[in-house]
């Protein structure tokens, strides 16, 4: 059975709603599950509170137990601003971020769930990370890694992240590229039991670059790199981006790799915005995590949908078991 264990996010924001509100779900099914819940003790319990939650729970300092009961992992209490990025809520996120990684290593954990956080939260906390995906990297020390949008219809990966876009010509390069269609097809295989995929890769510049009239990238960088994997992978492109999101190419690849991150999550939230999985390629932690924000504006108001939170959960299950899979078979 596999053991996942939930950061509660900003706790000024949604997290903490949606992770009690999917709790309540999976507890109520008749089949066991084993979920522990990294929190503040006073913020489990408002919303435990405010969201009339009836499902059984426990203190858990390290051991999962599996069952009908949820194991809460409790931290010391933060104070909640409700709606804001504060200080207390960037500490509690991530303190809760390095408690459950810790769960992970350990072994007392197979995957891990995250809840939104707020890198204003983060900054006004001084902490030093743009976000989840570099701190987990940073966890390993590993510096080969690939965020990741996970859903029914379409499946994708950043090649850059969290950068300004008068900086993402200067950060493509060949290698880059090479190593990130690498991850994919490695993540492909052991993650979700895809051995053969086909993989598009995106332009950066408007029409690809139309043969270097509007930009070089595609025909000196993007094109080579795709031409020295094509004959040990499958894979395609550079694709004109908006024609290739336009007409729907998206369907018939099983990953596409996009230069920069609303090049990707603009299509993808269109389609997936209730659903959407981000996920970290690459690493030995299996994390996934809603594909939203912290959505301040609703926060409190019991009105969050735990839909996205609920797929992460789901995938984050899949992932185990196809690398578990792997490792019975030798």
């Amino acid at each position: 059975m596999s053991r996942v264990i939930f950061t509660c996010g900003d706790i000024n924001g949604i997290g903490p709603e949606i992770s009690i509100k999917l709790f309540s779900k999976l507890l109520a099914s008749k089949s066991k599950k084993t979920i522990g819940f990294v929190c503040p003790i006073n913020v489990f319990n408002y919303y435990y509170k405010l969201l009339k939650a009836d499902f059984k729970y426990h203190l858990c300092d390290k051991d999962l137990c599996s069952g009908s009961s949820l194991n809460l992992i409790p931290m010391e209490d933060y104070k909640l601003t409700i709606g804001k990025a504060t200080k207390d809520s960037g500490k509690a996120a991530y303190k809760s971020i390095i408690r459950s990684i810790e769960f992970v290593k350990e072994g007392l954990a197979d995957a891990l769930v995250t809840a939104p956080i707020s890198k204003a939260a983060f900054n006004i906390a001084g902490i030093k990370f743009p976000g989840h995906t570099e701190l987990l990297a940073a966890s390993e020390k590993q510096n080969k890694y690939l965020m990741m949008f996970l859903s029914k219809d379409v499946n994708a990966a950043l090649l850059t992240i969290h950068e300004p876009l008068k900086d993402i010509p200067l950060l493509i390069s060949r290698t880059k590229i090479i190593d990130a269609l690498t991850l994919i097809q490695m993540s492909a295989k052991n993650d979700f039991a895809i051995h053969n995929p086909r993989i598009a890769v995106l332009g950066l510049n408007p029409h690809a670059g139309e043969n270097g009239n509007i930009g070089s990238e595609e025909k000196n960088i993007i094109t080579p790199a795709i031409k020295q994997l094509s004959k040990k992978i499958s894979v395609d492109g550079p694709f004109v981006p908006d024609a290739f999101w336009g007409t729907k190419l998206f369907k018939r690849y099983d990953f596409v790799l996009g230069m920069y991150h609303d090049q990707v999550l603009i299509p993808f939230k269109l389609m997936n915005f209730d659903r959407g999985v981000n996920y970290t390629a690459g690493l030995k932690i299996i994390r996934t995590s809603p594909d939203h924000g912290t959505a301040f504006d609703i926060a409190g108001k019991g009105i969050a949908s735990e839909q996205s939170l609920s797929e992460a959960y789901r995938f984050a299950l899949r992932i185990h078991l196809n690398r578990k899979k792997i490792i019975e078979k030798g």
